[in-house]
């Protein structure tokens, strides 16, 4: 029997959590049961039950497998099918295993259950399975809510990139072999980097256990910690995936920010009206930002002269300090705009 207070159903792996709970399930006394005591008040298929298919089973002469009952409920959690044609031939009851567990589980065990044997889910099927797995188990990995599903991880990444507003986010996963790893390399090694200068002589195994990267890339962080360099390379921080959604969305709120987009002449033109304004000639802190400014109109100026003159060796770490950088003005020019808001609204 499974229990609804098992630690498996707060978190598992995917497909080996739900194949734990399909091997028990099968140890489970089979019971006869009224068909009139069960409900089906839901359903795995977007299109609802398939009549033709029932009609098969209700015409077979084999002793069809017992279906799966959520006992908590009574709800048919797999075979609403095989009920449908033992009412149709008249039968009164019906062989029965109950399942424990909680309603999540029960859920995720009919997904389960339907991908591995009978009537095939449909892709629509497949996807608003997927949908409301993310939503329940939003911190498993892509690849075991597709070991679920049936589907391609890339499938489930998109799925979950369409909920990204109404699910929760997390900075890590748990993959099929039920480990936690970060979403980010960047965040991983950080994260290491810190527990390594506050405790120098923890284990390579115990840092990593904490930081949720495999000690082959603690030792690493060590190494560059022990030279002073960044635990983090800068190949790992241009492919980050969760620093790029970063970026990517700070420069979405930026361009929803403006009504459309200047052209460089409108830039240099606002620039020229800008360093001629005594309020910032005439302090400190408005020359620093006039000549930072200054260096972005050369910059933009001369960008395919640096594009063709940068040397070879240093392009990969220039890109990086420019997207960088990118993030860094992008933020400042939200601050300045929420600034602005605030000081309106005041004085309205």
């Amino acid at each position: 029997m499974i229990s609804e207070n098992g630690t498996e159903g707060r978190g598992g792996d995917g497909w080996s959590y739900l194949r734990k709970l399909l091997n028990e399930l099968q140890n489970t006394t089979v019971e006869l049961l009224p068909i009139n005591s069960l409900t089906t008040s839901e359903s795995l298929r977007v299109a609802g039950e398939v009549g033709h298919h029932v009609k098969i089973l209700a015409e077979t002469e084999a002793v069809l497998p017992p279906i799966i009952v959520h006992r908590g409920s009574m709800r048919v959690v797999d075979g609403i099918h095989r009920l449908r044609a033992a009412a149709i031939r008249g039968e009164e009851d019906i062989r029965v295993q109950f399942f424990d567990g909680n309603v999540e589980d029960a859920f995720l065990l009919a997904v389960a259950a339907n991908v591995t044997h009978g009537l095939p889910l449909t892709m629509a099927d497949r996807v608003a399975a997927a949908k409301r797995i993310i939503a329940c188990r939003p911190q498993w990995s892509d690849r075991a809510v597709a070991s679920v599903v049936g589907v391609s991880a890339k499938k489930i990444s998109e799925i979950r990139q369409s909920l990204a507003e109404s699910v929760p986010q997390f900075t890590s996963r748990i993959g099929m072999d039920g480990r936690t790893r970060p979403l980010s390399f960047v965040e991983g090694r950080e994260r290491a980097s810190e527990l390594i200068k506050a405790n120098p002589a923890a284990s390579l195994r115990q840092i990593a256990r904490e930081a949720g990267i495999s000690p082959t890339t603690v030792a690493d962080v060590k190494n560059r910690v022990l030279r002073g360099a960044s635990p983090v390379p800068v190949k790992q921080r241009n492919v980050d995936t969760v620093d790029l959604r970063r970026r990517m969305a700070m420069r979405k709120s930026l361009s929803s920010g403006r009504k459309e987009r200047r052209s460089l002449d409108e830039l240099f033109s606002l620039f020229d009206v800008l360093r001629k304004d005594p309020s910032l000639r005439y302090n400190e802190v408005g020359r620093m930002v006039l000549h930072v400014l200054s260096y972005c109109t050369v910059t933009a100026r001369e960008k395919k002269k640096i594009i063709e003159n940068v040397p070879p060796h240093c392009r990969e770490a220039i890109a990086d300090l420019f997207s960088g950088y990118a993030d860094i003005w992008c933020l400042l020019a939200e601050e300045l705009r929420d600034g602005e808001h605030r000081v309106s609204s005041e004085a309205e």
